[in-house]
């Protein structure tokens, strides 16, 4: 006696999840067209007559790159300005984040060890929150805009600028760090008489030291980019130089300054790996 088996069923023709994508995607639309017209997003511009000769006159005066001694030793200068603005500017926001994101870690606090932080240290924490919302939300190229009127022109206004804007940045991200971190060593310590500093470098720090030098690695590469950006309201750099070139409508000084810049940023990605790797 023979059993039958039942027939294999035929796969569905359909995704199941086809109308569901369908629907969101038609939704994220519907979402983004207002914001789209809002911004006055209109990308055929470019194709237009009026707009598209004078934008291939410019491009084809990149070709060929300037080459001459002089100029190549004036942008070397000007990227090793940029790189050693970006370095020092980093270097101040350190300065800046270490401390306030110390202050704004509650497994740090020794209130709060017995649950709800006192009012004074809680307040405290408040508005160092707060004063790292201030720093990271003002763009580094409005700090650069402002510096330039205080201090003039150069370098000095775009160091200032990288320095605040990225310690709000690093010290939100430091914080959010060490708060995530597994706090029992740290409270450990401070129960048994430790100080803060003490539980930081004993606790927190070495569970957290690869990431919090990924992040600031990271950063240092963000300002070699942001410097050259900053150039262009005249805090120096290579930006600078490239904005006076781009205004006299020198393509193929803005060509032989672009093909200098990404190759500095380039080596600044491979350096930045390298540090991780031996760091992490």
């Amino acid at each position: 006696m023979s059993v039958s088996t039942p027939a294999l069923s035929s796969p569905a023709r359909r995704d199941p999840a086809w109308f569901g994508r369908v629907g969101w995607t038609l939704a994220a639309l519907v979402l983004l067209w207002p914001l789209l017209v809002a911004s006055e997003f209109k990308p055929w511009v470019l194709w237009a007559p009026e707009s598209l000769k004078p934008t291939l006159n410019f491009l084809g005066d990149f070709v060929p790159p300037k080459v001459e001694p002089a100029f190549l030793w004036l942008v070397a200068r000007e990227s090793w300005r940029t790189v050693a603005m970006a370095t020092a500017g980093i270097t101040l926001a350190l300065g800046l984040a270490v401390p306030l994101a110390l202050l704004s870690v509650r497994v740090l606090s020794v209130s709060g060890l017995a649950g709800r932080m006192a009012a004074g240290p809680a307040v405290l924490r408040t508005a160092v929150r707060w004063a790292l919302i201030v720093l990271r939300s003002v763009p580094e190229l409005i700090w650069a805009l402002v510096f330039v009127r205080v201090v003039g022109l150069g370098p000095t206004a775009g160091v200032l600028a990288i320095a605040l804007t990225y310690g709000g940045m690093l010290g939100k991200v430091y914080a959010d760090i060490l708060e995530s971190g597994d706090p029992h060593v740290t409270t450990s310590l401070l129960r048994n008489g430790a100080g803060r500093l003490q539980a930081f470098w004993y606790g927190l720090l070495p569970q957290n030291a690869a990431e919090l030098t990924s992040y600031t690695v990271y950063r240092w590469e963000c300002a070699i980019r942001s410097s050259a950006v900053l150039g262009f309201v005249g805090a120096g750099g290579l930006g600078q130089q490239m904005d006076s070139s781009m205004k006299m409508f020198n393509g193929s000084e803005v060509a032989t300054m672009l093909l200098v810049f990404m190759a500095l940023v380039a080596l600044a990605d491979r350096a930045s790996a390298w540090l991780r790797k031996v760091l992490g």
